[in-house]
């Protein structure tokens, strides 16, 4: 569930881009993070250790309203790619509002993006969420590039959730700020129905 600020009158919401590693989630990030206005985004934080990094942000859109008359922030956060810092994936979703699985469509990356996905069902299941009920957004990511999945395919075998998809170039922008968009209306619609 969102967090309210009653004070400041701003519904807050958690988005988690999720994924394999070098999938294209912190690309994704620091793409949005040059592209929204400076006055409605906060700072591009980094938390890192020796081995791994997590992204993090927050941005006050202009353009998409208010949710039962109080502002909607978005807090935008990457996972770790590598299975072995599950930890801080676990971390990473406590309260989390919405997921966009970042998949990379080349064909070598099929069983780190099984793994991902399976991974990401299981910390979902182990906070007592269930990702059939929460917002998300297949980002099918590297379409610019030639030895790839087919959409057909990939959507086949990493959304079990019907979930909306969304082609993407992280790199050159193509598609990130449509997932995003696609996001960040599905959870506000969420709290809108409660």
């Amino acid at each position: 569930m969102p967090l309210i600020n009653f004070a400041a009158r701003e519904i807050n919401y958690k988005i988690v881009y999720y994924g394999c590693g070098l999938c294209g989630k912190t690309t994704n990030i620091q793409y949005i993070h040059r592209r929204v206005n400076p006055s409605a985004r906060g700072k591009l934080v980094s938390i890192a250790t020796e081995e791994e990094r997590t992204l993090y942000f927050d941005f006050l859109p202009l353009s998409l309203g208010t949710v039962k008359g109080m502002n909607t922030r978005f807090h935008l956060y990457t996972v770790p790619g590598q299975s072995h810092y599950n930890a801080s994936r676990k971390l990473v979703l406590q309260g989390v509002d919405g997921v966009v699985f970042v998949a990379d469509s080349q064909i070598s990356r099929l069983d780190e993006n099984v793994e991902s996905y399976l991974n990401l069902w299981d910390n979902l299941l182990n906070q007592s969420d269930d990702l059939s009920q929460l917002p998300m957004v297949l980002q099918l990511n590297k379409r610019d590039l030639s030895d790839v999945f087919s959409v057909v395919d990939l959507t086949e075998l990493l959304n079990h959730t019907s979930s909306l998809v969304m082609d993407a170039c992280a790199l050159t922008g193509v598609g990130v700020f449509e997932t995003l968009k696609l996001i960040c209306k599905q959870v506000i619609a969420r709290t809108a129905r409660t």
